[in-house]
Parts: C-alpha cells; structure tokens; sequence
C-alpha cells in the first residue's frame, strides 16, 4: 500500500475553510491516501478571513452577502443565527432583528459564522480518520519545492521548517505596498482600527480615499459613526455631526466618479459556471488557433442570454440594441455605463435606490445584472483560452463596467452615503488620481488628478487611503521568494492572437511584455497555473505538489474570482483534479481542455 500523504494548507480563511470542506466531501476516497491535514495561520484567530476577523474589521461594516448567497456548508447562516441565544445576538448587534437568509449582516456576524463552521468541518474530518492540526500565528515566510523526492518544506518566520507532501496556498488578501503614517498614507484600509481616531478624539479635517468600491465605503462607515450619529428611517436616513468634528469629510477619488450599483434581487443566488452555454459548446467557439475570442463570446452567448434577460426586465431599447450584429462588446459597455453616469452620482444613486429598493423587498429580479454576472462567472474560468489583445480589453475596458455593477452596495450602505451626502459630509472627485512616493511633506499626502482634458490638480490630505483593492502581483513580490528562485513558478502569460499587434502598445503595456520562443507574450499579472490551480515552473510543467487558490495570485488567468463563491468552486477544482489523480495512479493531467471536464462536476 502507498503511504499516506500529509496536506499544509497556508492561511485559515474562506478558501481554506471550502478547502476543508470539499476534502470532507471526497473523504471516502482521500482517507486511504491523506493522513493529516496542517493548517498554518499567521494571524492567532483562525478560520474567519481578513475581512471578518475583528482584529482587521469594525461592527459598522457592512458584507456584501446574503446567507442565501453562501455557498453550502454543514450548517447554513441562516439556521446558525437561529441556534444562538439573546445573549450572543445582543453581542453581534443583531439582538431583536428578524433573522432571514435574504439580509445582508455584519462582516463579524459572517466572520463568526465561518468560524464556527471551520470548527465543525475540523471535527468532522476527525471522525473521518483525518487528523488536523492547526498552528495559530505561525506565519510561513518561505516555500522550497523538493522534487527529487517529491517533498515540500515550509519555513516558518521562527526559523522552523516543516516538509509535507501536498502543499496548498490559500493566503488571501495580500498588498505590495507600504503604509506611511508619518505621511497620513495608507496602503489599505486594513486593520481599520488604524483609520480611527482616538478615544474622545475626532479627525476634524477632510480625509481621501483613492477608489469609490466597497472597501471605500468601509471606511466611510467606520468613520461616520465616530464622527456623528444617524437618525430616521431606511430610505429617510440623516447625518448630524458631533460639535467637535466640523470639518469632518470625506473627498473619494474614482477615475470615472462612479458610485457602485446597488443591491438587487435575484432568480439565481448562486453562479454556474456552465448556465448560459455548456462545455463543449464554449470549446467549440474557439478558433483555428485555438483561442476564445471575446467578441466570439459576446456574440454567440452574452448576446442572446442578455437580450433574452432585458426582455425579462422590460428593457425594450437594449433588446433592440442587441438584435443589431453592428452593436458590440464596447457598444454595449459604453451604453450600459452611460445609463449609470451622473453629473452628479449622489442623486443618480438616490434615483436608483427607488428601483434598487423595490427590486430587494418585492422579490423584483433584474435580470440583465444577474446574466452578465453569470457570463463573466463562466468567462474568468477560461480566460487563459483567450489572447493576449483581449486580456487587455477585458482589464480596460470590461472590467471597470463590471466591478462598478457586480460589487453591489447593500441598500443600508447607499443609505449612509446619501445621508453623508445631503449632510455635506462626502463629495466623489472623477479623474486619474496617483499619489507619488515623494508626495509627502509635513505629515500630509499630496494627490494629482488628470481630469478629461488633461488638466492636473492636487489635493493634500492629513490621512490618505488606497481602497483600489487587490492587484495580480508582480513575481519579485510573491511572499515565497524560495519558489521563485528555485524556478517552481513563473509569470502568467498569455499569447497574442496577432503578434504584430505587440508592437504597437502604449509603452505602459510594453513594460508587461515579454518573449518566449520568438514570440511575443504578455504577463497579465500573477502567477502561471493550470487549469486545477497547481503551480507551473519555469519549465512549463504541472506542479503536483503545490497549488495556489490565493486570488491575488491567480488572478491574471482568473480574472473575476470574486466572492466566496468563487472561493468555494476553486477549491472544488483543485479536489476533483487530486481525487482523479488518484483514480489514474498519480498520473497528472495537465491538458487545460481535459481539465475543464472537472468544471462540470462543480
């Protein structure tokens, strides 16, 4: 008989915990095979995830998910808010509310939630005959692949190493950059505990975000509750400043001064990855070079999937539009993003909150929101079948559209904003805003903003924050540099369709191109894996050892894995691929067409 396997597993949040619980799901056929499950966390709390842990979070945040929209665990949130007594509900804030799968709750409401589920899928993989063990704050700081007798070491940041068999890195949010506090800059709004003033203290002074998204409004929340209290009802909300905080505001900085959309109400709670267009009908769409085309795409599955949905939504007009071969891809961005531009985008969300708050309390679906979320779900799971050219179309000009209607506001948030706003307490700035590295001069940080015409403009701030969000990371700053110098991972890179068209690119993109057997390649950002998440190395080779769900990671091939959805279904990947390795014998398949298959089974 083999021997057992033992399994790391880095990082304790979202990925992680569905980790844990697919491997529960396939335990009849892993426990032959996988002895022991570590699991290595550098925070001491485990099993929440940054953006829940109340060491990186605040009471005043709001997730931007319902419990109807979580994928399966043991129990659902819903039925585990039911099982507390008044006593832990007082403490969550919730004392008194209706519980319901439909609301959206505090992020330490779902952070104590995955928690306790973490814990359950522990135990049960215990019963199982699969030992776990958990190492709380025990950062690993490096990762060397051995694979000459196919082991994996782990070195901790005390020094200690720890070989294993089967590696996963499941990390989660991770930035580049540093803070300044000397400055008033702040790489990220995270721990947000670093934003707030002191006790009995105010920020009595204009404070700037970079970015409008949803990490923003975080720390528009946080703060607001500090600096002033809310009254009135949902829908009628008002903003009264405390005496000490005149000057309190806050001035967010969005290239296109977008707000978000707002939250909405779906058929479908869950994406599937194959709901509009089955497998072997989205392969077939690739053309003689093998390459998805995204206007392909557009054309023979977003188009009648959206026309089909904006019938549904009464939206005459783009039905229309859509009926017309000549309306394409960016015809239909630019139209769509048009229908969400505002002169000003505090009273656009104001008159979409009348739509957005019949569609979430009467159970009004809007279609056309839910389809391209779909479309796109089924699109960042085959982006690496796409070329170069559309890669960039997709970061240019797609996905602003997309993260603008996608990363909903919850109807309460945009109530906060509007009451911020007719308060004269929050103003969004439109254009490119940079904050340079030597911008800071007497504890401030100084931003430029290139408008339309290209005009500049600078701003100073005493406190600065970049909610931009997660960018796929450069390989000079992947946190295992013992992978990178021994060759176990690569760039992301994909090819171009047409490689003249190489030459032809702003400088800006040139600097991300490089070349690999005579031809052109561009690195979209992150590293390089196949299609089951396991890391490929410089020779170009499948990685059975390792594997990577870490979004900041992947997130060049995989370029609309967001939420905890999509957490859930990647890690349902890269099982199904290791259970089916184990059916052939600890053969590896590394065909990324073969691999799909295990998207069906998802």
């Amino acid at each position: 008989m083999k021997p057992r396997l033992n399994l790391a597993i880095i990082g304790s949040g979202p990925s992680a915990i569905y980790l844990l619980k697919h491997l529960l799901d396939e335990a009849r056929i892993l426990k032959p095979r996988l002895e022991r499950i570590s699991i290595f966390e550098k925070s001491q709390l485990t099993g929440m995830g940054m953006p829940y842990n109340p060491l990186t979070t605040d009471r005043f945040n709001l997730a931007n998910i319902s419990s109807e929209e979580l994928p399966g665990l043991p129990v659902p949130m819903v039925d585990w808010l039911g099982t507390l007594d008044q006593a832990d509900l007082q403490a969550m804030g919730l004392a008194g509310e209706e519980i319901s799968a439909e609301k959206i709750y505090p992020r330490l409401v779902l952070g104590q939630y995955l928690h306790s589920q973490y814990r359950v899928l522990l135990a049960c993989l215990q019963e199982k005959g699969i030992q776990v063990l958990e190492h709380p704050g025990c950062e690993i700081t490096d990762i060397s692949d051995h694979p000459e007798d196919g082991k994996v070491s782990l070195i901790t940041a005390g020094g200690e190493s720890h070989s294993f068999d089967k590696v996963v890195v499941a990390t989660g949010h991770y930035w580049t950059k540093e803070d300044r506090p000397e400055a008033g800059y702040y790489a990220s709004p995270w721990p947000i505990s670093k934003l707030l003033p002191e006790e009995g203290t105010h920020h009595d002074f204009a404070i700037g975000t970079l970015g409008a998204s949803l990490s923003a409004f975080d720390v528009i929340s946080s703060l607001a509750h500090r600096h002033g209290r809310f009254t009135g009802e949902p829908g009628n909300l008002r903003f009264e400043a405390h005496s000490e905080a005149g000057n309190f505001k806050i001035v967010m900085h969005a290239f296109h001064g977008w707000l978000p959309h707002l939250q909405w109400d779906q058929e479908e709670p869950l994406r599937d990855i194959y709901r509009h267009v089955g497998r072997e009908e989205l392969l077939g769409l690739r053309d003689g070079e093998g390459f998805l085309r995204l206007e392909t795409y557009f054309d023979r599955v977003s188009r009648p999937a959206l026309a089909e949905a904006f019938r549904k939504d009464a939206m005459a007009e783009m039905t229309g539009k859509l009926a017309d071969p000549q309306f394409k891809l960016a015809d239909f961005v630019e139209t769509m993003s048009d229908k969400h531009d505002y002169r000003n985008a505090f009273e656009g969300m104001r008159r979409e909150m009348v739509e957005a708050r019949r569609s979430v309390l009467e159970h009004k679906p809007i279609h056309w929101k839910e389809v391209i979320d779909d479309l796109m779900y089924t699109l960042n799971f085959h982006a690496d079948l796409m070329p170069a050219e559309d890669h960039l179309t997709l970061r240019e000009i797609v996905m602003p559209f997309l993260m603008n209607v996608i990363a909903a506001m919850p109807l309460e948030s945009g109530d906060i904003l509007l009451a911020l706003y007719d308060a004269g307490r929050i103003e969004i700035v439109s254009g490119k805003a940079e904050v340079a590295d030597e911008a800071v001069e007497d504890g401030t940080t100084t931003v430029t903003i290139e408008g339309d015409d290209g005009e500049k403009t600078t701003a100073s701030y005493r406190i600065f924050v970049d909610c931009g969000g997660q960018k796929p990371l450069d390989l000079p700053d992947y946190p295992f540099p013992g992978l990178v110098e021994g060759g176990a991972i690569r760039k992301a890179r994909v090819p171009f369709a047409e490689p003249t068209v190489a030459q032809t690119l702003e400088d800006d993109v040139k600097e991300h191109l490089f070349e690999e057997g005579g031809e052109p390649m561009y690195h979209v950002g992150g590293v390089d894996v196949d299609a089951a998440y396991r890391l490929i190395g410089s020779d170009g080779a499948s990685n059975p050892r390792i594997a990577d769900v870490a979004f900041p990671h992947t997130s060049g091939l995989r370029p609309y894995s967001y939420g905890l959805q999509c957490c859930s279904d990647t890690v349902a990947i890269f099982v199904k691929a290791w259970v089916e390795e184990l059916r052939n014998g600890g053969e590896v398949e590394e065909d990324p067409i073969e691999l799909s298959k295990l998207y069906e089974k998802i």
